[in-house]
């Protein structure tokens, strides 16, 4: 039985597209469920930022639209993430010479929890914190805040996502 070029690269390609049934680029494998709930996560930190806990809710359901192919609803969802905003802190990380900051560090806290109502084995209830340092000559304010929400919320919420549907 001869094979030729063009069969070995079909075959492989069938394989391959079989294989993506159970196993997907995100690492998430085969998810057990259709739809998803991301309920509003509340600012309870100690240190209240206006508006960072909708920026929150949005990234979240944003990370897990762009890398599933879960539907996002306002209830009943097969997965549910819901928690709160427990820590937003800002503290001098290094001195000058003269005993004045030369660095801050924003930090944040998330507490999710996540409910899997198709397998329960699956739920949490989890801190996830990230920080983002910057010079102390700068306030925590328009572009400097824009970029440290930017970069603390996009490492929190993969790390939900892995959390919850990756299992890493």
């Amino acid at each position: 039985m001869k094979f030729t070029f063009s069969k070995i690269l079909v075959l492989s390609l069938l394989l391959t597209l079989v294989g993506c049934k159970y196993y997907n680029f995100t690492g998430t494998g085969q998810i057990d469920a259709e739809t998803f709930q991301v309920n509003y996560f509340q600012n309870n930190a100690d240190l209240v930022e206006p508006g960072i806990e909708r920026t929150f809710t949005l990234a979240l359901q944003d990370i897990l639209q762009n890398q599933t192919s879960l539907n996002l609803v306002n209830q009943g969802g097969d997965l549910l993430y819901e928690g709160e905003i427990v820590e937003y802190r800002i503290t001098p990380m290094t001195a000058t010479a003269d005993q004045r900051a030369a660095q801050n560090r924003l930090t944040i806290a998330v507490n999710v929890r996540f409910t899997n109502k198709n397998k329960e084995e699956d739920d949490f209830e989890k801190r996830f914190s990230f920080f983002y340092d910057y010079p102390a000559n700068e306030q925590m304010s328009g572009n400097t805040l824009t970029t440290a929400l930017d970069e603390i919320f996009t490492r929190i919420t993969q790390d939900v996502f892995n959390a919850s549907l990756a299992k890493w």
